[in-house]
């Protein structure tokens, strides 16, 4: 029986899956950050996007490697599985399932509230006071719910949701990017921003700030490792997935690159840096500056959407976490928890589970990370559990990769040198860097104190470990 996948995309789909996977709400969020961070130099804002972009693309080309050369693989873990075997994916798939998606959904779904907030003239956070709104815990929670039971009561509804989604997204980041861009060198608002270097009022960033940006902004790019998955469906696989990648992205960072350009329109850097820690006004001040307060407001529609579209596609990879470990025969009970629900065809109790993950990691990031209503007090005064979960899990998954790049090198005796040595090689210098990039942004205290909780979690999935199923 030939069980593969039909072969029923060309190279304009792709592009078009890949820059719609990639581009979500990061951009939103974590441009203010950005801009904040390398001290108001736009300059170095732009070169923060083009670096990150930069490292997506190599790292995304090993992968496409590993997607060419096994076909019936679906997502990091088969790659994990293939250059190292079962024991290793097992605890990536567990990292994941645990850490890495859950925390992601979590902040997806209060970023998602705060936005959302945007619309009333809600402010969720008031970082001077050190207060957050309930109202923006709450709301966020019910987006959340809503998500996860969407996505296990009607799974079809979840995808074609994504797919609207991720039209919506492009809009503001589109409108925003060219009119900006053009407005901003019409009124000499660009070159008041890029001046502002030359200023008293300018003090240049340690190499902290600008590392701190590089692991923020990672944020805005995650997600191009899922878009390695769709090879098995791609005609001309070995010649059109790597195309993809690289066209795909490149647009991206010319999307996302010309956003944060765009910010300049607003001319004024103080501003912009007063939109610092989450930059959740900064879309709506640059919007109101060019198209009127309506516009200004409205735009957290698009924004929302953005966000929750995000969301979804993230509780859609949750959902399935703890039946794709069960598949292969490992995990906490799996025949219990691979089970697929004969009523909607779908894995109701990983569903559930991957639920129950989300809850526990949006409980931290409201009152452990945030800190509750005494926000950044008690948490930040401890920075062995000050981590961001979302930068922090993002980068640890890069490191994670290290393995099966230098896996691919011994293993793939049969490819070119360029694929085999050259590729890999800037992938470790590019997964090295963020993790450089992470120790010096974020201190060793709170690096060793997410090893720590890392370690204790995958302690607890060896407890559960079990034993691979092997194929005949």
């Amino acid at each position: 029986m030939d069980n593969k996948m039909e072969k029923r995309y060309g190279l304009p789909t792709a592009i078009a899956m890949v820059i719609g996977i990639v581009i979500g709400s990061g951009v939103f969020i974590k441009g203010g950050k950005v801009l904040n961070l390398t001290g108001g130099n736009l300059l170095q804002g732009v070169a923060v996007v083009g670096i990150v972009g930069l490292i997506c693309i190599i790292c995304s080309l090993v992968f496409a490697t590993l997607g060419q050369r096994y076909e019936k693989v679906n997502g990091v873990v088969d790659y994990a599985e293939m250059a190292l075997g079962p024991n290793y994916a097992y605890y990536v798939g567990w990292f994941m399932n645990s850490i890495y998606v859950p925390a992601l959904v979590s902040m997806l779904a209060f970023f998602s509230a705060m936005m959302f907030l945007q619309l009333f003239g809600i402010k969720a956070v008031d970082f001077e006071h050190g207060q957050i709104n309930p109202t923006a815990i709450g709301v966020g929670a019910g987006f959340m719910m809503i998500g996860y039971g969407i996505n296990a009561l009607s799974p079809k509804l979840a995808g074609k949701m994504q797919v609207s989604m991720t039209v919506i997204k492009l809009i503001p980041l589109l409108v925003m990017g060219i009119v900006g861009t053009i407005a901003g060198f019409v009124n000499g608002t660009t070159m008041e921003v890029l001046n502002f270097v030359n200023t008293a009022d300018y003090t240049a960033v340690d190499g902290a700030g600008f590392f701190r940006a590089i692991v923020g902004f990672a944020f805005a790019y995650e997600g191009w490792i899922l878009a390695t998955s769709i090879n098995a469906e791609l005609k001309n696989a070995k010649r059109n997935l790597p195309l993809a990648l690289v066209i795909g992205s490149l647009v991206t960072i010319v999307i996302y690159a010309l956003y944060i350009w765009a910010m300049s329109s607003l001319g004024d850097v103080q501003a912009i840096r007063s939109t610092w820690p989450f930059g959740e006004t900064l879309p709506g001040m640059a919007f109101a500056n060019l198209f009127g307060k309506t516009v200004g407001v409205l735009v957290y529609v698009f924004i929302t959407i953005s966000c929750l579209g995000t969301m979804n596609g993230l509780i859609m990879s949750s959902c399935r976490g703890l039946y794709a470990l069960s598949a292969r025969g490992m995990g906490p009970k799996p025949e219990f928890f691979g089970d697929v629900d004969k009523q909607n065809n779908f894995c109701m109790k990983s569903a559930l589970v991957g639920m129950m993950l989300g809850g526990f990691w949006y409980a931290w990031t409201v009152m452990v990370w945030m800190g509750g209503p005494e926000m950044f007090g008690a948490v930040h005064g401890i920075e062995w559990i000050a981590w961001e979960p979302d930068e922090i899990g993002i980068i640890c998954l890069y490191i994670m990769y290290i393995p099966m790049m230098i896996g691919l090198m011994i293993k793939a005796k049969d490819l070119g040198f360029v694929r085999r040595f050259v590729l890999p090689i800037l992938g470790l210098g590019c997964c090295f860097l963020f993790a450089y990039a992470i120790w010096m942004g974020y201190g060793w205290k709170k690096c060793l104190g997410f090893l720590v909780f890392f370690l204790v979690v995958e302690f607890i999935g060896y407890r559960f470990k079990g034993k691979a199923k092997v194929e005949a």
